[in-house]
């Protein structure tokens, strides 16, 4: 059965599912459907499904001219109903995995997805699951489901995982030109998906269990949120002793080795390193042993909108104001820079804060439609008049489009958490 199955893949001639189509998902759906594929897109959304069969795009990291071409030449057609997998013999799990209240992880989502698969699971298909989770998810959640139902996986069904590593906004690394990790629940497993995945992925790189796979995606995300937890830390120590960051940073990054700049903000955002973490927190919490780094950069990431926050009250203090009643506007919803992703956002944060202290809070981010909004606060044009209206504006979000000088010249006061005024000059700046 591998013979043929990796014949197949030699050949192009099996049909892939992709399971969710979001930020993860689209992008591999056009690859493999750019690679010459038949991709079938599977997700619950229906406004997704329906702009996908029109051939309209909605993740900013995908090509619009190219799904519109693949739409149109048949590659590429996307479902609601997940009984279009009998005609699939290759399929990607790429669906949200989210934290309880509680910061457990919330497995419904691939348990929802596996249910389903295997109303339409038949011997030599391919499974990969691409979701984050903790270490031992896929041969703890998944090989159970495929082998009560009779499946020999590494036989008659190939199970692996294959963490994305999806950086939105990104403007050289995409989909097929970042490394590709593939842990296999057996050596053939691996053979075959890693045979599948090279003919997307200029580099895959093979690991010795779906374990390993799952642990080296929570090193990765763990690894930037200590580190940016330290940065954090470190900005909070330089503003004690009147010492500028970034400054700080710029010069310890012209050392050669030995130091990799991270850079404070206002804190974590998007859905990879807020999250991930706590899978692997959780998962060890398990084992009895408590990962002492990871729950203090967390809390520490946690506490920096609860920074800004008192930054903006002190600043408006000694200038005889106050938060209550005074119109503060926040410049940037997403995460990060140049991109339209608000998950995980602690812009969302600061503007609860400020809400509960009695301000009055506007917002604008050039990336958001007008027809946005949080809490009843919706996306507003940015004019002069709104900037000058605006006791503080805070610079949650650096991105290119503002004109950061008009910024700072408009505005009474500007509390900087991205050093996006670097090289402006006025008392009226308060940086991080």
């Amino acid at each position: 059965m591998i013979k043929a199955l990796l014949k197949k893949i030699e050949d192009k001639k099996l049909n892939i599912g992709i399971i969710g189509l979001g930020y993860v998902g689209l992008p591999l759906a056009v690859e493999f459907a750019r690679a010459g594929f038949k991709v079938y897109g599977i997700d619950v959304n229906e406004a997704k499904i329906n702009k996908i069969n029109r051939g309209n795009n909605y993740i900013p990291d995908v090509d619009t001219i190219l799904l519109k071409t693949l739409v149109a030449n048949g590659r590429l057609k996307a479902f609601s109903d997940y009984s279009c997998l009998k005609n699939i013999q290759a399929i990607s799990i790429c669906v949200p995995t989210p934290l309880i209240k509680t910061k457990e992880p919330d497995m419904s989502y691939i348990l929802d997805a596996t249910d389903q698969l295997l109303k339409y699971l038949k011997p030599g298909k391919i499974i990969v699951l691409e979701s984050t989770s903790y270490p031992g998810t896929t041969e703890e959640v998944i090989l159970p489901l495929l082998q009560e139902k009779g499946f020999k996986v590494g036989k008659d069904i190939f199970l692996a995982f294959s963490p994305e590593r999806v950086d939105p906004g990104n403007k050289v690394y995409k989909t097929n030109n970042t490394p590709k990790i593939v842990g296999g629940v057996t050596p053939n497993c691996l053979k075959v998906v890693k045979a599948l995945y090279s003919k997307i992925i200029d580099t895959v790189v093979p690991v010795s269990s779906s374990r390993s796979a799952e642990m080296v995606k929570l090193l990765e995300n763990t690894f930037r949120a200590v580190n940016i937890g330290l940065v954090n830390e470190i900005a909070v120590m330089c503003d004690r002793l009147g010492i500028d960051v970034w400054e700080i940073i710029e010069a310890a990054a012209t050392k050669p080795f030995g130091f990799m700049p991270f850079y404070p903000g206002p804190g974590l955002g998007g859905h990879c390193i807020p999250v991930d973490p706590h899978y692997l927190l959780w998962k060890l919490k398990t084992l009895d042993y408590k990962a002492r780094f990871i729950e203090l950069a967390d809390d520490i990431n946690a506490h920096m909108p609860h920074y800004i926050v008192t930054k903006i009250s002190d600043t408006l203090n000694s200038m005889g104001k106050t938060i209550k009643n005074s119109t503060i506007l926040i410049l940037g919803m997403a995460y990060k820079k140049n991109t339209d992703d608000v998950r995980e956002s602690p812009a969302f944060a600061i503007i609860d804060l400020l809400l509960k202290k009695g301000a009055h809070i506007v917002c604008n981010d050039p990336f958001l439609n007008s027809n946005w909004k949080y809490m009843g606060i919706r996306n507003a044009k940015l004019t002069i008049q709104l900037l000058k209206k605006a006791v503080c504006t805070v610079i949650c979000t650096n991105h290119s489009s503002y004109n950061y000088k008009d910024v700072v010249e408009n505005s009474q006061l500007v509390i900087d958490t991205r050093n996006a005024t670097k090289g402006i000059k006025s008392s009226r700046i308060v940086k991080l």
